[in-house]
């Protein structure tokens, strides 16, 4: 029997009949499974470069056939994390943007987005996604329109089928407090600054725990400074992969290395001795090659691109250098780009060295870490140079002073003896350890700073001043605060340490600080963190004994250990927004309580001002004079008779009469 056909299910009832069909088949194609590919495969079918890009048009892994593997580990299930520590013109951004218009229409899934500042948001939005939506149909037609009722899509937020996209910047904590997503981008990550709860990177990483096995973070950047690049410590964890290729002449496998480059007029051998470029009386970066480093063949650009071309299919490729645990790592720096020439990027070396901006050219094209020749002692040299002391205190200590910095648990104390010129002795070092909560180390710091230390002229000397460090969280504080109070008499003083201060005065005027309602005020002085440690380090590379040296004691207990925390830091310089900005860095897990407390007891000497010169003069008169001699041995002598002495002549003196008349004018006049 056939089935009597209604008006809703004729579209000649319906007015707008092309709707309906081209809704019906959206309706019908979201029913479609996607299709079986890798990353790599959907972008080179499905993604189209904007217009205002270098080669605008589809997508071609061709053109960059190391984007490949990065794109399609986001589909290996063994693999939760991608780091990619490339410089630029290798287009790391575009290969995360791919990436995450794979995770909206083919593998749907919640996403957040990262990049350095709001700023950087907003830019990121205008000039990259954005564009590549607007030109890649695949990914505009899953997101939600703007102002339309089926999802989101404004500055924040982008909703499609299966998830959204959220938008965050490392500048404020705001934007990642209660947000989750199982896909994590991070965009610039050497930008992010880290929060009092941490570093941005490891705060979105931990919120999307709950996903387990289907969270997954891709992380992006450019380095920069050695010991504090967030990539470069993430490259590091990874398992290390660098891409090879073969030689076009010998078919030895290698990854390209900026060593390899060579031109006219080249005299350095890596970016260490880059200066010795500047002496080079004439440059000819047109003529620059890559010498293969097995056999030398030189290889011109063409030959350079080629291989890059077809290292995948010749054993070439990303080789790890550690084994994979998940985490897969990739550097790649300027040279693997196909559009640009090796004459430019020497060009570019050239200008930049001349221009004294040798980082941006380590960090950009060569996508390494950049380490600053700044201020900064060597550690081995002073352990080489500590030298056995006479006394305690040698002869050129003739005032004591004392540097305290407080630990959560511990106190850490450094006893120097000062002399002419401010040369210093390292006289003692001490780690009382204990709880500054509970009271007890603070008794052993007065017994410490109560004792005696011989001179080599065989006085005994004190330690005449001290600073205590009164920084940390606000129980500690105030408990520094509470030890302080009652104790600038004995020239105990607390010390609050300011940055940025290059330039100024390592010992402010004193502050007085209210640490509780009825309690006394506490004495503080601001101390320039920033110019006491460029003094010190300054002085601890003086390598002659004279004003400002620092002596060592070879017999200190573990004395490699205090070597390394004096000279933890290293003065660096980088930019923000264009301008220079100088920075003592350390190593995150290094410790630099040494180089603290030596600060802390320049502090002391600077507040009191001791004659150093005078007090040496006295010093050494003291040394000198000679012993006051022996009393005589009494000699046994016959005694005479004792017979009565004359008597001496009685002497008078005449009284002096008084000048003064006795009482005032009322009484003393004559009637």
């Amino acid at each position: 029997m056939k089935r009597k056909r209604t008006k809703l299910n004729n579209l000649r009832f319906f007015q707008n009949r092309d709707g309906i069909r081209r809704a019906a088949r959206r309706a019908l194609g979201m029913l479609r499974p996607p299709p079986n590919l890798l990353p790599s495969a959907w972008a080179e079918a499905n993604v189209r470069i904007p217009q205002g890009n270098a080669i605008p048009g589809p997508y071609r892994i061709a053109n960059a056939p190391y984007q490949r593997e990065p794109m399609d580990m986001f589909a290996a299930p063994d693999c939760y994390r991608v780091t990619l520590k490339w410089g630029a013109q290798i287009g790391k951004t575009l290969t995360l943007l791919c990436v995450q218009g794979f995770a909206i229409a083919v593998r749907p899934r919640s996403q957040m987005m990262m990049q350095p500042s709001q700023g950087d948001v907003q830019v990121w939005l205008e000039t990259k996604f954005n564009p590549l939506v607007e030109s890649s149909p695949a990914i505009g037609q899953r997101i939600a329109k703007p102002r339309g009722r089926e999802g989101v899509n404004n500055q924040k937020m982008k909703s499609y089928p299966g998830g959204f996209l959220m938008l965050a910047w490392a500048g404020s904590p705001k934007t990642m407090r209660g947000r989750s997503a199982p896909f994590i981008g991070c965009d610039e990550v050497d930008g992010y600054l880290r929060t009092p709860e941490g570093h941005p990177v490891g705060l979105l990483w931990q919120r999307a725990a709950t996903f387990g096995r289907e969270r997954f973070l891709f992380e992006i950047s450019t380095p920069t400074l050695a010991g504090s690049s967030f990539i470069d410590e993430s490259w590091e964890a990874g398992d290390k992969r660098r891409f090879h290729v073969r030689c076009p002449h010998c078919g030895a496998l290698q990854y390209l290395k900026w060593e390899q480059v060579s031109w006219p007029g080249r005299l350095s051998t890596c970016v260490k001795d880059a200066l010795a470029d500047l002496d080079s009386p004439e440059h000819d970066p047109t003529a620059a090659v890559y010498v293969c480093e097995a056999n030398g063949c030189a290889w011109t650009d063409g030959e350079r691109a080629a291989a890059i071309r077809t290292a995948e299919g010749v054993g070439g490729g990303w080789i790890a250098e550690k084994p994979f645990k998940g985490h897969a790592s990739y550097h790649a720096w300027e040279a693997y780009s196909l559009f640009r020439k090796l004459g430019d990027i020497v060009r570019d070396y050239l200008d930049k060295l001349r221009t004294d901006d040798l980082q941006t050219f380590v960090n950009v094209s060569l996508a390494e870490t950049f380490e600053e020749l700044g201020d900064k002692a060597d550690a081995g040299a002073l352990e080489a140079r500590a030298e056995h002391y006479a006394a305690p205190v040698p002869m050129g200590g003739v005032y004591l002073t004392a540097g305290i910095d407080m630990q959560m648990d511990r106190l850490e104390c450094e006893v120097v003896a000062w002399g002419v010129g401010e040369e210093s002795w390292s006289v003692d070092y001490r780690v009382l350890w204990g709880d500054p909560l509970a009271g007890e180390v603070w008794q052993e710091l007065d017994a410490l700073l109560a004792s005696t230390y011989r001179h080599e002229s065989g006085q005994e000397m004190s330690i005449k001043a001290a600073c205590l460090d009164t920084g940390g969280t606000s129980g500690y504080t105030q408990a520094a605060y509470e030890y302080l109070r009652g104790r600038t008499g004995r020239r105990l003083f607390g010390t609050k340490g300011y940055a940025p201060s290059f330039g100024e005065p390592i010992v402010a005027k004193v502050l007085r600080k209210q640490s509780g309602r009825k309690a006394r005020k506490v004495d503080l002085f601001k101390v320039a963190a920033d110019e006491a440690k460029l003094v010190v380090m300054r002085r601890l590379a003086v390598d002659k004994p004279g004003p400002g040296y620092c002596h060592v004691p070879a017999d200190r207990p573990d004395l490699a250990e205090w070597c390394k925390q004096i000279t933890a830091e290293k003065l660096v310089v980088r930019y923000v927004k264009g301008q220079p900005v100088r920075e003592w860095h350390k190593h995150p897990k290094a410790r630099n309580e040494a180089l603290d407390c030596r600060a802390l007891a320049l502090a002391a000497l600077k507040i009191m001002q001791p004659p150093l010169s005078r007090l040496a003069e006295r010093m050494r008169a003291d040394d000198a004079a000679p012993a006051a001699p022996a009393a005589p041995a009494p000699q046994v002598a016959e005694i005479p008779a004792m017979t009565p002495p004359e008597a001496a002549p009685e002497t008078t003196r005449k009284a002096r009469k008084a000048s003064r008349k006795r009482g005032g004018w009322a009484t003393g006049w004559r009637g």
